[in-house]
């Protein structure tokens, strides 16, 4: 694979990148690690899934090479995001380029981020996974093939209430919204059955994002398709009159389910700039879900190289709790180290204490604003270090960064937080860009100073669970449960989720409930206001402050700025 012709002047788009970039055919360019022809489903040149028995040999594989994992996480970051995916692709870029055999694993992108704030997902600069164009939009369909398996487990349930409703279904005790992967506000309460005795039977209804749906956390904790059917059967759509619950077996949609996702479940595997391969499979949030990629991608990686590089969404306090304490206990896997990213833009926002962001604001503050931040980026540390990894702090710069701001981080971070610091600019540079950081992450790997361990253990109450997360991780003083979130966790008792980890669901602005409060907010209670199981995922959810599981377009939406032209270009994807 040859890398982009330098370019003087700025640095172009990442979509020029990309098409500056001449991409090896997929099955050329992972032979080397380990998978042939007939073990790859294609979809065109570029883009492959693994079929389903090259998965259970990589498995076998893993067990006789080193398995070292190293997580990539970050700060309370802005609305923007501060470069967790570049950091991670640039990473294992990086690691491959200084000798190591390194993968990498990362969520695929959903559509309504795409077209909402973020806009693509898939890196950006020298630091992204190609084909960019078709990860962003429809890629191998799985998204869409969630969206159909939800909505076909809605439809069942809707069916079985008007035909007879033989199970007794409490219409006003169904647990089991609709979904669709667009940013879609009117969606959020709907009312459905509407239009007389042929429509059904009326109802209060709501949509979710796909990524928030409880298939896509069961597809991305899923070990194989056996596994998958298993889950999908015990998932909770509604409960009966008696208050037993009912589930996808109850309304006979295992199979059909199972059967849309037959496809979805195989890892996608793709390439970066500059020709690592990198697994792409399965996108739920971290703050409404547990947020990183699929554990079907991580298994084959550990096959594959002796270093896996993988991502968890939003700040650490979100996506990365949610992995070491829920992921990492049900998937049976340990990390080497963690690196956390900053950036001298989140700082600033976390010192200038501002909500919402006002980016030219951000841009004017000087280093006291970056020294005023440090207390946020303190508390990622603090809390990553609770589960016994080591910790390196990457500063991904952004080409507007003084170098005396960069500096006060590192100099923050070596001095007198006594960890590993680095600046990276592999966005700009790929992994030329990124070595001082690659190989501080080998020297926390190689010191076997990781000592993993939960913060919870599963025999602890659901209240005493949550109660660790708010103290330990958010800084919260307590907890505080409104609405019906009580008797939510008596009925969680009573069915028997007692021994199941918690998904937090908060927002992601913020350490706290409250998104307005920036650095380490103290003094403060969490308020959960309701607890419900996602019992094919094998974890209870706990919904805080006025966390959205649909999200609406912003007045600005990314979506305005995109267009493709008459030859299939495409500009504004980033």
């Amino acid at each position: 694979m040859s890398s982009p012709d330098e370019v003087a002047g700025p640095l172009p788009t990442d979509y020029e990148i990309a098409q500056a970039t001449e991409m090896e055919p997929i099955w050329e360019l992972v032979e080397p690690w380990g998978l042939g022809l007939d073990d790859l489903q294609y979809f065109g040149s570029y883009t492959a899934k693994v079929k389903h028995d090259a998965i259970d040999r990589l498995r076998e594989q893993a067990e006789e090479r080193p398995r070292n994992l190293v997580l990539v996480t970050g700060m309370t970051p802005t609305p923007k995001g501060e470069g967790k995916t570049v950091t991670t692709v640039g990473l294992g870029q990086t690691l491959n380029h200084i000798g190591e055999e390194a993968m990498i694993a990362i969520r695929e992108p959903s559509l309504g981020p795409v077209f909402g704030v973020k806009g693509g997902a898939a890196g950006g600069g020298r630091s992204q996974v190609l084909p960019m164009e078709e990860i962003n939009l429809h890629f191998t369909g799985d998204l869409h093939a969630l969206t159909s398996a939800h909505n076909l487990i809605a439809a069942m349930l809707d069916a079985k209430i008007a035909q007879g409703n033989d199970l007794d279904i409490d219409v006003n005790d169904v647990s089991w919204p609709r979904a669709i992967d667009m940013n879609d506000r009117v969606l959020r309460e709907t009312v459905v059955g509407l239009g007389g005795k042929t429509g059904g039977t009326p109802r209060e209804n709501q949509f979710l994002l796909t990524a928030a749906s409880e298939l896509m956390a069961v597809l991305c904790m899923a070990s194989g398709l056996a596994d998958l059917k298993e889950r999908v059967a015990r998932i909770i759509v509604a409960y009966d009159g008696e208050g037993d619950p009912v589930t996808v077996n109850d309304i006979e949609a295992t199979g059909a389910v199972t059967m849309l996702l037959r496809d979805a479940i195989k890892p996608n595997v793709v390439q970066t700039i500059e020709g690592t391969p990198a697994f792409v499979h399965g996108g739920p949030f971290a703050n409404i879900a547990h947020g990183t990629n699929s554990l079907m991608a991580d298994k084959a990686a550990f096959g594959m190289a002796d270093y896996l590089v993988t991502e968890a969404g939003f700040g650490s306090d979100l996506g990365a709790e949610k992995f070491l304490n829920i992921v990492c206990r049900l998937g049976e896997m340990e990390p080497n180290a963690v690196v956390l990213v900053s950036s001298v833009r989140a700082l600033k926002y976390h010192g200038e204490n501002m909500w919402p962001a006002d980016y030219d604001d951000i841009d004017a503050a000087g280093t006291g604003a970056v020294e005023r931040g440090l207390e946020n980026l303190d508390k990622h540390v603090e809390n990553l270090q609770k589960f016994g990894v080591p910790v390196v702090v990457a500063v991904n710069r952004f080409p507007d960064d003084a170098d005396e701001e960069v500096q006060v981080v590192l100099d923050h971070c070596r001095d007198d937080l006594d960890v590993p610091a680095a600046e990276s600019t592999v966005f700009e540079e790929g992994s030329e860009g990124g070595v001082d950081l690659a190989e501080r992450v080998v020297e926390a790997v190689e010191s076997g100073e990781a000592e993993y361990a939960p913060l919870y253990e599963d025999e602890d109450s659901i209240k005493e669970k949550i109660h660790t997360v708010a103290t330990e991780v958010y800084g919260a003083d307590g907890v505080k449960y409104t609405g019906g979130a009580d008797r939510d966790i008596e009925r969680m008792e009573d069915l028997g989720f007692g021994d199941f980890p918690v998904c937090l669901s908060k927002t992601f602005h913020s350490l706290s409930d409250d998104a307005s409060k920036k650095g380490a907010p103290t003094g403060w209670e969490l308020e959960i206001r309701e607890v419900y199981p996602s019992a094919g995922a094998g974890f209870l959810v706990a919904l805080t402050g006025d966390v959205l599981t649909l999200p609406g377009l912003p007045s600005d939406p990314a979506a305005a700025g995109m267009d493709i032209d008459a030859d299939g270009n495409i500009s504004g994807l980033f």
